[in-house]
């Protein structure tokens, strides 16, 4: 049996808020939750759970369904965000590839 996984109220929070405006989004546009689903290939139920705020649907997903009714997750335009993923590009090179736990150095000065 598969344990559920819990998430902070902070971020069951931000499930819900998101949720909510993919669902005002789509209203606003006057899209049935059929329409939507389908133009994201989704389910139906799948969407559902995106606007009550599931955990459960993927989050690349959460994103196309967010995009297409217009619910911007970030205060960029699609240019600046290009800009600004080149930029992490870049910085993601000069950082080290893993990182390694601190090895503590035994103090056995008695």
């Amino acid at each position: 049996m598969k344990r559920k996984r819990s998430y902070s109220r902070v971020t069951r929070q931000a499930l819900s808020l998101l949720g909510k405006l993919i669902r005002v989004g789509r209203t606003e546009r006057e899209m049935t939750a059929q329409e939507l689903a389908d133009r994201a290939g989704i389910s139906r139920t799948t969407l559902y759970n995106i606007e009550k705020g599931e955990s459960g649907p993927e989050i690349g997903t959460v994103f196309e369904v967010a995009a297409i009714v217009g619910v911007r997750l970030f205060e960029y335009d699609e240019r600046t965000l290009q800009m600004h993923n080149a930029r992490l590009d870049e910085k993601l090179t000069l950082l080290p590839k893993s990182v390694r736990p601190s090895v503590k150095e035994v103090d056995d000065d008695f």
